[in-house]
């Protein structure tokens, strides 16, 4: 679907790569190589093994990619909200090859899809191209973070430090945490369970409150 005038307006505030490309470049582009879609809560956006069908620049909503495992287990990777850039379709346009991890909307999501063809043409810019990879540094930066964290990093700290950050109160199931932290839901529960034996946390129906903040950033360091 072609963008109209308040979508184009949307991605410009929150892409301002975008914005300083040349204006014949980007116009063309845009009328020709991209397009403003939605997709639901849900839904799989794309997926391990796949071709990269394209770029997605979000305008609203979140998506979560993950990688997955064998045995069903997935670990999260990284979340794209507005403004940010998805580095596993970054990747695979960029090496040409296929989607290494899964995307899925955890909310409603409105979205400019980029084509190959867009993509490659915007990349082609050198302010652009330079935007993309010091977004693709930082979230590699972040990916090794995440990668010691799995390795070194006993679960219960970093189930401590998924439970921070969010507020006094978390709406969240055991097995979205299992996925974020790429362990089996029973494990997030005995720990669950053991940290409000502890006194740290009350929990509820698909509802977890934070008693002892302080303790938790302990037990995460």
């Amino acid at each position: 679907m072609t963008l109209t005038p308040i979508q184009e307006a949307a991605l410009l505030d929150l892409y301002p790569a975008v914005a300083r490309l040349p204006e014949d470049l980007r116009t063309a582009v845009l009328g020709a190589q991209a397009g403003w879609m939605r997709a639901p809560q849900g839904l799989t956006m794309f997926d391990e093994g796949q071709a990269c069908q394209g770029f997605p620049m979000l305008l609203s909503g979140e998506i979560r990619v993950a990688r997955g495992a064998a045995n069903g287990r997935s670990l999260e990777l990284y979340r794209v909200q507005p403004g940010n850039l998805c580095v596993a379709s970054t990747a695979s346009l960029f090496g040409q090859q296929q989607l290494a991890a899964q995307g899925v909307c955890v909310e409603d999501c409105e979205f400019v899809l980029l084509s190959p063809a867009g993509f490659a043409a915007w990349t082609a810019d050198a302010g652009f191209r330079a935007y993309v990879f010091g977004i693709f540094s930082d979230r590699l930066i972040d990916l090794m973070a995440l990668t010691e964290a799995v390795a070194f990093q006993r679960l219960d700290q970093r189930l401590a430090g998924a439970l921070l950050g969010h507020g006094p109160v978390l709406h969240i199931t055991h097995q979205a945490l299992a996925d974020e932290l790429g362990t089996v839901r029973e494990i997030v529960t005995r720990l669950l369970k053991r940290f409000e034996r502890d006194g740290l946390l009350s929990l509820g129906r698909e509802r977890i409150e934070v008693l002892k903040p302080q303790a938790l950033r302990e037990l995460a360091k």
